[in-house]
């Protein structure tokens, strides 16, 4: 009887997994931070603030390019603690000053050509191109930031969302200083 309970709960682990894999879903991150909107949207767009919130804990960001337009590019760097580069494209879909940005990301290599979601070595199954937004909302002085990352594999999403939440901590970081 064992035996069997064992079998099943590692058959359903697995299809678990192979699901997480293959299903895709939306990150939702949403931070208030002790800031003006026009504060938090400046330290947002501009290439040396992102430099130093964009990437995860222990990252940085050496490399960020952005033409920051309709239709503008940008090409986004991360290097690990143990100095692997990672990089990430895309394109601003909408723009509207002080209160949203829309845009595609892909993964990248450092010349900002598109790595396809098949290739890229990250868990599950990546589309080409995934799709984000970030909304900006003034709250009494302060500013509320939530973040749409749609079609990330399912199996990333935690990751994803604690990547943001570090992201956060950073950029929360310049507020304070």
């Amino acid at each position: 009887m064992a035996v069997k309970i064992i079998v099943g709960v590692v058959v359903v682990l697995f299809l678990s997994v192979f699901i997480a894999r293959k299903v895709s879903s939306d990150v939702h991150v949403s931070r208030t931070f002790n800031a003006p909107v026009d504060q938090v949207w400046k330290v947002w767009t501009s290439e040396e603030s992102i430099k130093q919130w964009w990437s995860p804990k222990d990252y940085t960001a050496p490399v960020i390019k952005s033409d920051f337009r309709v239709g503008g590019t940008f090409l986004l760097s991360m290097k690990s603690p143990d100095g692997e580069m990672f990089w990430n494209t895309g394109t601003y879909q909408e723009i509207l000053p002080g209160k949203k940005i829309v845009s595609t990301m892909s993964f990248s290599d450092e010349t900002g050509k598109v790595i396809s979601g098949s290739e890229v070595k990250v868990p599950g199954v990546w589309p080409d191109a995934i799709s984000v937004t970030v909304e900006f909302k003034e709250l009494d002085g302060k500013t509320q930031v939530t973040v749409v990352e749609a079609g990330i594999p399912l199996i990333m999403k935690l990751f994803a969302t604690m990547g943001w939440n570090q992201q956060f901590d950073k950029l929360e970081h310049l507020f304070t200083k």
